[in-house]
């Protein structure tokens, strides 16, 4: 009796479900579940995701890109120091780095320069003619074996040539960072997904000759 009271109830619970049972919900939600996945799928290929991941690449290798011009900047005001203890020091070479850290030191840089072509080429222009100064009186520097001698000199000298190695090692990343970003902009299909991120190329520092290989720094 038991038994038969329990297929009873199973029969009709079974009858209940196939009467609430609709054919157009359950299509619905299968319709809605393939869109999701479909979606899902075309997004990956078309780079929706991708291109936010080499854009935070270029943000962070732009930062240590900072972070070293930074480095060089703050060794300069040390750098004039000892070398005014020199005495008749060549007074024109001094002053073309100052004025070269000052340059530097003026410009605007924000998050909008890795975007702004002008911005970014005024920002390369200003550091390479810090580095071209520093190249120029360090090679004066050699003229005068009294300052050579110094402990502050020879350590701040130091420090410079690591902080140039350091910063082509970093400029070398950007470009490299930058052009795989810009590939992933312009390139099909992954550009629908930059598009629609509103993404576009951005512009690079000019690669020098050699860039390819490490780096070595002669003053």
């Amino acid at each position: 009796m038991r038994t038969y009271e329990l297929l009873r109830m199973e029969k009709t619970r079974l009858s209940r479900w196939l009467a609430a049972f609709d054919p157009r919900r359950v299509f619905r939600l299968v319709s809605g579940l393939l869109l999701a996945v479909t979606l899902g799928i075309s997004l990956a290929g078309c780079g929706y995701n991708e291109v936010i991941d080499r854009d935070e690449a270029v943000k962070g290798s732009w930062a240590e890109v900072q972070n070293q011009y930074k480095r060089r900047s703050d060794l300069v005001p040390n750098l004039v120091n000892v070398v005014k203890g020199a005495g008749q020091f060549e007074q024109d070479t001094l002053t073309k780095v100052v004025e070269a850290r000052s340059k530097v030191a003026g410009l605007k840089v924000d998050s909008s320069t890795i975007d702004d072509p002008e911005k970014l080429k005024k920002f390369e222009a200003a550091q390479n003619e810090l580095g071209g100064s520093l190249s120029r009186l360090l090679v004066v520097a050699e003229q005068y074996p009294q300052l050579k001698a110094t402990d502050a000199y020879r350590d701040l000298q130091s420090q410079l040539e690591g902080t140039e190695n350091r910063i082509a090692v970093a400029r070398k990343r950007y470009i490299d960072n930058v052009a795989e970003y810009n590939a992933v902009v312009q390139k099909f299909p992954t550009s629908i997904g930059a598009s629609m991120r509103h993404k576009a190329v951005r512009p690079t520092f000019e690669a020098a000759p050699g860039a390819e290989n490490a780096p070595e720094v002669k003053f």
